[in-house]
Parts: structure tokens; sequence; C-alpha cells
């Protein structure tokens, strides 16, 4: 039976207890009540405006109550949901609201300034929906988000829906403009029925609603990444479809001392970050405050989009002996390759995770890589996949090809096969370095940089140079106090690694560039490294 997430929130809805809170941010507390009234409202408000089936819905705003409400009423309306990157520039925003044929824009107040240079260029948005962040008036191009809501009526909409529905899940990947996934309903649902996370796998929508009343009072979940990003807004309106509650932060900048404070008042069970430009600040707030935190009900933490390494797992035990640390490999156009767990009891190794369910390893020649093997292959998984990219048939083609008369996911990410059915993490393809001949993944360079005591993270690029083609640079942010010797840093990596994967060069920097939700940056941290070492 196919699903569809508009019918899983209608048919949950009655069996959610009224007063029990959806979103929680601050001292603001929406219930299920209020959250499934407010969301049929504004659903039925968007279609008495005249938009239909397939109209894609795009959402600007921070971690917010508004979020989860905007893409929720997307499902119950048949909207297709739009994430967009709050730290875009005006050139950036323009691109992807007119790449996705916007129709519907919901947005946090504070960007009304820099969509008012835009909008004329954007005839295609037919309704702008301002949601009140800080002082800034709704123009007279906008309507405001909460009279909205409040003038329609919140009943539900009685719609027939499909589970062919579209959801798009905007990726700027590593290379070349942002791309725009597009996941049907009812695939992103059965990729996301991960056994690791729930007691049982439901068959329908039914025996979903009994999953959920078996399994209450639910998730309390907080997205410290930005919900913007497939990690924060998967996770959330995956508790949400459980019956679970989303808690946001307030802070437009990630602040662990919030995160654990919050964590502690609201009782939080789960928790998503993304890699160790999360989870270090994380540790070090426990450091610091030793025992000051209640976080006896927290037992998973889950992170995706980057390594988190062991040392930083270790530390968060220390003080959470309870908590299962997650470490979820996907991509935006592949979700549920693996997973490595961490626990008190036990762990894998920071990179190496048991595969999924069909998922496969193929050579650039599209032949299967068989365990064990010497040389890496390119990670593949089968099954319930993307539709494909959003108006890039090239694009779609080659990292959806047909091998084997099936249908696979490719997005490009690198992995050595072992005996035993596992893998080992080497990075994306297009960020690998290719110097005098030797391929080097700069994931596998990373993780032994941080391991150094002075170390607190590092990004590894490859820049031009005349002899070796690509030279291996490491650009590292020390701990505080620490002093920075590139020399010792380049013997700690030759300890553990061949010769050629050590970096020529190792530069210092005093922010490392990712972005907010942790991934890596490697456009800019080339750019950097050419610079620091006065390379044209």
């Amino acid at each position: 039976m196919p699903w569809n997430f508009g019918d899983i929130l209608d048919a949950s809805a009655p069996f959610i207890p009224g007063d029990k809170p959806a979103l929680i941010h601050g001292d603001q507390i929406t219930t299920w009540r209020d959250f499934d009234r407010r969301t049929n409202a504004l659903a039925r408000g968007l279609m008495s405006r005249g938009h239909k089936t397939d109209d894609k819905l795009a959402i600007l705003i921070r971690n917010r109550p508004e979020y989860m409400e905007a893409t929720c009423a997307g499902f119950k309306g048949r909207f297709v949901h739009v994430n967009v990157n709050y730290r875009y520039k005006a050139e950036e925003l323009f691109y992807i609201f007119d790449n996705s044929d916007a129709r519907v824009v919901v947005y946090g107040s504070e960007f009304a300034p820099i969509l008012a240079d835009i909008r004329s260029r954007l005839p295609g948005v037919h309704t702008w929906l301002q949601v009140k962040v800080d002082q800034t008036p709704v123009p007279g191009w906008a309507l405001d988000y909460e009279k909205f809501v409040a003038s329609h009526d919140g009943k539900p909409l009685g719609i027939e829906r499909s589970g062919d529905d579209l959801f798009f899940l905007y990726t700027g990947g590593t290379t070349g403009m942002p791309k725009g996934v597009m996941w049907t309903h009812h695939d992103l649902r059965q990729v996301g029925l991960n056994p690791n996370l729930m007691p049982r796998i439901p068959v329908d929508v039914p025996d979903h609603v009994k999953l959920m009343q078996e399994s209450a009072p639910g998730q309390r979940f907080i997205p410290a990444c930005p919900q913007m990003h497939g990690t924060g807004l998967l996770t959330s309106f995956a508790t949400l479809m459980m019956g679970g509650t989303v808690i946001t932060l307030e802070g437009e900048a990630f602040d662990p001392v919030e995160l654990w404070e919050v964590a502690s008042k609201h009782k939080a069970t789960q928790i998503a970050i993304v890699g160790d430009a999360f989870a270090k600040p994380m540790l070090r707030a426990l450091d610091e405050n030793p025992g000051r935190w209640d976080l006896s009900s927290l037992v998973i933490i889950i992170s995706s989009g980057v390594m988190w390494s062991q040392e930083v797992k270790h530390g968060i035990i220390k003080h959470i002996p309870q908590v299962a640390l997650l470490d979820s490999f996907g991509a935006s156009e592949a979700v549920g390759f693996g997973m490595a767990v961490t626990t008190a009891a036990g762990e894998m190794q920071t990179a190496k995770f048991t595969l999924g369910d069909d998922v496969a390893v193929f050579d650039a020649n599209h032949k299967r890589v068989v365990p064990g093997a010497p040389e890496p292959g390119f990670i593949a998984r089968g099954g319930n996949i993307p539709v494909g990219y959003w108006k890039d048939e090239a694009k779609t083609a080659k990292t959806f090809p047909v091998i084997e008369g099936r249908r696979w996911s490719i997005p490009g990410d690198y992995c050595q096969l072992h005996a035993d059915g596992t893998l080992t993490l080497l990075g994306r393809g297009s960020v690998c370095i290719n110097t005098a001949g030797e391929k080097v993944y700069p994931e596998e360079v990373e993780e032994i940089l941080k391991q150094h005591p002075d170390v607190d993270d590092a990004l590894v690029v490859g820049v031009p140079d005349d002899k070796w083609g690509q030279a291996v640079t490491g650009v590292v942010e020390l701990k505080r106090g620490a002093r920075f010797s590139e020399d010792d840093l380049r013997k700690h990596v030759r300890a553990h690694l061949a010769g050629y994967k050590t970096p020529k060069r190792i530069v210092a920097v005093e922010q490392l560039f990712r972005a907010p939700n942790g991934k890596a940056d490697y456009k800019g941290t080339t750019e950097y490294a050419k610079r620091a070492l006065g390379i044209g």
C-alpha cells in the first residue's frame, strides 16, 4: 500500500492526546490539537488561493515551529516541499525559487528586505507568507502567516492523495549549482522505516497508527542542525509521523549550552547533529560543566553527513553512559546506505559501516565490486530511490543509472568493501585528490589529523602543484591555547598513513570552513589554502 505523509498525519491525529506538545520553541508550545488544526488551515488557505497539487512550496526559515507546520501543511495539501538555505544571498535565493518553480514562499520576516530585491523577477510566486521573527513589518506584497492560518478552517481537508506525490530536497552537493532531488512520498517513507530506530516496521497506514499507539508517548527530539538540510529535516518530520515532539533551539547560531539546557528541561530522548562540528562543542560544554544537566532521558544522538570521531564519541558517553551514538551514512540522493553504532558496551571503527538493504558497490565501469577486493568503488543504493533531479536529465542519467537491469542511485561516495561485508568510507569522488597518480581521499587524512591532541578540526584538499599535479594540503583549526607546528602534524599523519597521503603542507585557520549543517566547504578551504601558500 503506497505511503503518503499527509495520509499518515490525518490518520494519526485522532489517536494522539490533543494537549500533548507537537512543537516546542522556547516558551512557545504547539499542542498536537493545534498542530493538526493549523496545518489543515494553512493547506486549506493555500488551496482557497488557487494553489493545486504539485505547486512548489518553498520554505526560508531558520529552525522554528513554522518550518514543520509549513512542511506538513504541504503534505496535506499535496504541495511539493522545497527547502531553502537561509545563508544564501539574493542571487542564490533567486536561483532556488526560479529553478524550483516556486508558487508559495513561506519566509521569516528577517529575510523580507532581500526578498523585496528579487521578487519582481519571480512572477511565478503567487503567495508570499511572512512569519514574524523580528519587527520587520509585513510588506504590501506579502501576507501575515499567523493571520492567514487563523483565518481558515482547521478541519481535515478530506482529499485523496497519492504515494507518487513529490517532495523536493535541494542539495548544494560538492560542486555545481544546487540540485532538486525529487522523492516520492512512498519511496521516502520506505527508506525512513529504519529497524534501528523503530520497534517494528509497519505495513500500511492503519498498522502505522497501531505502532504509534504501541510506542507512545513517542520521541522528544531536538534537531540541533538546520532543518533546511536533510539531516535535521527528515528526522524532524519522522518524529512527527510517530506522534512525537520536535523541540527547536532559539539561537541563530548553534550554542551547545543552550542545547543541553533545553534537552534537560524538556527531557529530550533524541538529538540530531552533523559530525564533530556539533559534537566537539557539545563535549566541551559537558567537560566544562560536569553534572550540570540531567540528561538521563537521552537515549540516541544521531549524526549524518560527515564523520564523527571516536575520541569525541567516547567523551560524550562518559557523561551520558546510557546514550547510543549513531553514524548514519546516506545522501539526499540515497537515504539509508548504512549505520554505525557506538555505545558504552562497544563500537565500530569511525567511517566503517554495516551495509543496509539494497546496497552494492560498483567500480567506475559499473562492474560490481566483490567483498574484500583491493580496489575501492562507488557505493550504490537500489530499491526506493529518488525519481531524479528536477530539470536535469543529464545529471539524473549519471547519478541514477541502470545497472544489471536495475535502477541505482550512485551519489559519488567512494568506499572500501571488506570481506565481512562492511565498508569504510573514503570520501566523495569529486573531492578525491590525485597526487602523482595516487588517489587520496580527504576524509581518511582528516580523521588522522583530528586525532592529534592540538587539533580541534581539520579539512584536507588538493591544491595545484607542478610536481605532484595536486598537493595534499591540510587546513586545521587548533584547540584553544594550542601551538601550531606544521612539522609535528605532518609527522603525526606519516606515522599512521602512507607517505603519499601525508600533507605536503598544513596551514592553520581561526575557524574552519563549514556550513551551518557541519558539512565541509571544500571550495572555500581550497581557496584559503592557495592564498595562505601564495599559489595563484
